[in-house]
């Protein structure tokens, strides 16, 4: 058995908690009419399978309940890091120890400046 962190709880939990929903970072497409049906089918059930590391989405099916992604070695079955839904994985094929703090830093504050101005035309 290994402990999974849920970046939502803030606390390591037994993986019988957890359940594996996935590939993470799908972008579902933009007009989903427009699809062919091969594109369409592409979409729902084809799924990248590499050896190494891996982004998948996750849910912590018996503690709070939501979702976040997890980056994972398929080999190794080692996981590097566990993130809230909508943030960037610091791990990657192309950074494989890790992208350097200045970079995860200058993607948070694109990701938050662009929450921001999406709330802008939202009216309370």
């Amino acid at each position: 058995m290994f402990h999974i962190y849920c970046p939502y709880c803030e606390e390591y939990r037994e993986e019988e908690e957890f359940h594996a929903k996935g590939q993470a970072h799908l972008a579902r497409p933009a007009d989903p009419e427009a699809c062919s049906d091969e594109q369409w089918g592409d979409y729902l059930f084809f799924r990248d399978n590499p050896r190494g590391i891996h982004h998948e989405l996750w849910v912590h099916a018996i503690g709070c309940r939501k979702f976040f992604n997890i980056t994972r070695n398929t080999v190794t079955y080692d996981i590097y890091e566990t993130y809230k839904i909508g943030e960037s994985p610091r791990f990657t094929a192309e950074h494989p120890e890790g992208k350097p703090d200045e970079q995860v830093a200058a993607e948070k504050v694109a990701a938050e400046a662009e929450a921001v101005s999406r709330q802008e035309g939202v009216k309370a």
